[in-house]
């Protein structure tokens, strides 16, 4: 009897030891041993980026379902998000209005080459900032933020007078010119970033150079620039985004012949609606949100493309050159 009651007893030990092991181990899978290794926490840690990957990507996919919506799904207000009849008429519309062969060269090649010399020109004016013994080094800055902090309205006319007597309207040199001398869109913020760069640099990679005599611009190509890889592609994405999406600079200099997709899409209601009688608009299809969507999508998907295939880098990018200080 004392023997069949030690057995019990002794495995009411075991079970509760078992027991509180197994709830030990729950509780460590759940809240870790740090608060923010647990389960829980990373729980809501995915609730909270999916809250904020839905307010970024509300935009986009409210773009596409309604793009791919026809007529009568556009004035059904029980049609949201999911269109009853998925049509791709408004693509092709969009494509034939926007005359999206010819803009999207027109765009890439106002984006692209005065990215390239941005990167360039402000890589060198940020060094120069940085490194040499500029004289009037504290002016020069104050400058260069002066030139972010004016309103582009502001120099707009004397500009346009410019480019005018120089015979430039109305080509992509109104903005290649200002990127060759460091006035490019934007261009104060890329020096900055640039500058902080190389000012994190350490000295003696200069001074091993120098005792190797090395040149001011050996140092700069050979050196320095390879080193600022990262800060060389957050400045040629931020770059190429700006101009990509400019609206405001095209409206000015350029013309019918040679417009952006961001001046084609402003005027893409009058390639669908255009007037026939004078003055007297005469409306063939009131209903152009479709068509407008589409456009806009097709926009934006070459900027969505490269930062896809360049993110990782990038957000790399942006902890080495110190924009997040």
């Amino acid at each position: 009897m004392n023997t069949a009651l030690w057995f019990r007893k002794v495995g009411g030990q075991i079970r509760g030891f078992l027991w509180s092991r197994r709830a030990q181990q729950a509780k460590m899978i759940v809240l870790g041993r740090n608060l923010s290794e647990g389960l829980l926490a990373k729980l809501v840690v995915y609730l909270l980026l999916s809250i904020v990957a839905y307010l970024y990507l509300q935009p986009l996919l409210y773009m596409i379902s309604t793009a791919l919506k026809n007529i009568s799904d556009l004035l059904d207000p029980t049609v949201k998000w999911i269109p009853r009849v998925v049509t791709w008429d408004n693509f092709s519309k969009a494509l034939k209005g926007l005359q999206y062969p010819e803009a999207l060269r027109n765009t890439a090649l106002i984006a692209v080459s005065c990215s390239l010399v941005q990167v360039l020109i402000c890589a060198m004016s940020g060094y120069a900032l940085a490194r040499l013994a500029v004289p009037f080094k504290g002016v020069l800055t104050a400058l260069v933020i002066l030139t972010f902090l004016i309103p582009p309205q502001i120099v707009i006319i004397p500009l346009y007078v410019i480019f005018s007597k120089l015979g430039l309207l109305n080509t992509p040199f109104v903005f290649l010119i200002p990127a060759i001398f460091g006035q490019g869109l934007k261009a104060g913020l890329f020096i900055l970033i640039f500058r902080q760069f190389f000012r994190s640099q350490p000295a003696s990679l200069e001074e091993a150079a120098k005792l190797d005599g090395a040149s001011v611009l050996r140092l700069f190509f050979g050196i320095m620039l390879p080193l600022a890889r990262s800060a060389c592609l957050v400045v040629f994405l931020f770059s190429f985004i700006w101009y990509w999406n400019m609206y405001y600079e095209p409206s000015m200099f350029l013309a019918k012949s040679f417009t952006p997709l961001s001046i084609r899409l402003d005027g893409l209601e009058d390639v669908l609606n255009p007037s026939l009688l004078g003055n007297t608009k005469i409306v063939k299809n009131p209903i152009t949100e479709g068509t407008k969507m589409a456009a806009a999508f097709l926009i934006i998907l070459p900027p969505i493309v490269v930062f896809m295939f360049l993110q990782r880098w990038f957000v790399s990018g942006i902890e080495r050159t110190g924009i997040v200080e």
